[in-house]
């Protein structure tokens, strides 16, 4: 990989983990991934599947904002591109589709 893809791969990284940080944020405001709702709602069924979809996206976010973590330190640490399992390099069309990709579609 040149270093002007790796640059270029880098910046859309730290932008795309900024995003997921802003929303990770907007979502979970006190920390909780359960925004305030009004515990005098009538349907409180419906208050607490909003809660439960709420910490689901928030995990999920989560889990793609580590993803983007261990993409960046493979490139700081060269190893970007390279499968966890067989330590082949990953397809450049995989990286493409998927730039936090951690093995090759083989071990996919």
């Amino acid at each position: 990989m040149s270093e002007t893809d790796t640059t270029n791969l880098r910046a859309d990284l730290e932008a795309e983990r900024g995003d997921l940080e802003r929303r990770l944020t907007e979502l979970t405001a006190d920390g909780s991934a359960a925004p305030d709702f009004d515990e005098n709602f009538a349907d409180s069924a419906q208050v607490a599947a909003e809660q439960g979809e709420n910490l689901s996206l928030a995990a999920s976010l989560r889990d793609q904002l580590g993803d983007l973590v261990v993409a960046l330190a493979k490139l700081d640490a060269g190893t970007y591109g390279t499968c966890e399992v067989c330590g082949e390099a990953i397809a450049p069309a995989r990286l493409e589709a998927v730039p936090t990709a951690r093995v090759c579609i083989a071990h996919a």
